[in-house]
């Protein structure tokens, strides 16, 4: 069943955005991820300031949305999320996945002690989950590859957006008081 609601604009304008096409699998797992992966940042041991953590979970929001944007339903449209083309609210809720995930590469950053030798197999392991995770989400319909998309293009995305979240950790250990006193 479609469910779509408005939002109305100052100027009276209305934007509409679809609830869900039909609640199944996809929605339950994009959901039960969603608050299990928030839940998890409350209950594993501090070892960040809370300002770090917002901008740990900021970073892999605005990181994810920017990748998904741009290849999946933006410019590139490689491919869907969930059951329609159009913008569900189940598709926020999958983008809000991206923070968590975001904040536990950061986390096991520092719990894992990485330096410059364990940089490498570290970025690849993260790289293998996101690429897993996708492969998950395809075979139960949160992400519909098309238009010549293989799964393996993801490597090198993930690949860039891990260095990327590295290296922006590095900066912000250098940067800011990072840890919980």
């Amino acid at each position: 069943m479609c469910s779509i609601f408005k939002i109305y604009g100052e100027k009276g304008g209305a934007w509409s955005l679809m609830l869900w096409e039909n609640f199944d699998l996809n929605e339950v797992v994009v959901f039960s991820l969603s608050l299990c992966s928030y839940v998890l940042i409350f209950l594993l041991p501090k070892k960040f300031s809370k300002r770090v953590t917002m901008l740990s979970v900021f970073f892999g929001l605005a990181t994810g949305m920017l990748f998904d944007f741009t290849i999946g339903g933006g410019l590139l449209n490689y491919y869907v999320l969930n059951d329609s083309d159009v913008y569900e609210l189940t598709d926020m809720i999958y983008y809000s996945i991206f923070g968590p995930f975001s904040f536990l590469f950061f986390y096991f950053y520092e719990v894992l002690h990485i330096n410059k030798k364990s940089i490498l197999p570290y970025i690849i392991s993260w790289v293998v989950i996101g690429i897993l995770f996708q492969w998950i989400f395809n075979k139960i319909g949160v992400v519909t590859i098309q238009n010549g998309y293989k799964l393996l293009y993801s490597f090198a995305i993930f690949l860039v957006v891990q260095s990327v979240s590295a290296i922006y950790y590095e900066v912000l250990r250098k940067k800011e008081k990072i840890f919980v006193t």
